[in-house]
């Protein structure tokens, strides 16, 4: 038998321990977490009352705006609830919860990803065809698609580790996270660990060559493209997704 207490709490040691750092680094994440919620919003808002936004493009980027406002609510007022309190205890189960929804999130938001850049493709190199392709049938199938594949990519680690046993208490993070999880625990993760990384680098594969291929045919029908004012506006439609897409 193993000699240790049964732990239900975790510890979150969060960024800094200093009073003054903490109280900047609560102004910086406060301020930009309020602007991303305000940001997204907006932007929810205004393709759901204007009539001129109700294409795929912009229904993609009305759930990856909800999917960025998830994300963040999923781990920022956490921690700053902690840096005002000065509470660093969470239940185990409160921070199983946390990891899910976060993962959950980013991953349904890289599928997504993908699924924009297919949008694109179609848009530019089969326009005549593009309403009939990306109808709302479509679109919500779709999206329907990256929720399941990021649930998907979740459950099996996360299954696996609610059976974990933890002799250590500390997250050496501000968010609970999978490897600061693993590190408390003292059964054996070996398994666990390598199906992590499978599924990180399944999802970051598959996606990425996702995009990157609907890049390519998209490059190729723009340069083919005679004027090169057409060329512009078919590049323009493409530059913030792939903004986006270089800063995930």
């Amino acid at each position: 038998m193993r000699n240790h207490s049964v732990i239900t709490t975790f510890i979150i040691l969060g960024l800094t321990d200093d009073p003054q750092l903490q109280i900047l680094v609560f102004i910086f994440l406060f301020i930009t977490y309020m602007l991303s919620i305000i940001g997204n919003l907006t932007i929810i808002c205004l393709i759901l009352v204007d009539s001129h936004l109700k294409t795929a493009m912009y229904f993609f980027l009305q759930n990856f705006s909800f999917l960025e406002i998830s994300f963040t609510t999923a781990c920022v007022p956490t921690y700053l609830h902690i840096i005002l309190t000065g509470d660093r205890t969470i239940t185990i189960k409160a921070c199983f919860s946390q990891v899910f929804f976060i993962v959950l999130f980013v991953a349904t938001e890289f599928f997504l990803l993908a699924v924009m850049s297919y949008d694109r493709y179609v848009a530019i190199c089969k326009p005549l065809h593009y309403v009939t392709i990306m109808n709302s049938r479509v679109c919500r199938i779709l999206i329907l698609c990256c929720w399941v594949s990021g649930l998907l990519i979740i459950l099996p680690p996360l299954g696996l580790s609610l059976y974990l046993e933890f002799c250590d208490s500390v997250i050496n993070h501000f968010v609970c996270d999978a490897s600061p999880i693993l590190k408390n625990s003292c059964s054996d993760t070996w398994f666990i660990e390598q199906l992590v990384i499978v599924c990180a680098v399944l999802t970051f594969i598959t996606t990425l060559m996702c995009v990157v291929l609907s890049y390519i045919y998209i490059v190729k029908t723009i340069l083919r493209l005679p004027s090169a004012q057409e060329r512009k506006k078919a590049f323009s439609t493409c530059s913030s997704h792939i903004i986006v897409v270089s800063i995930t």
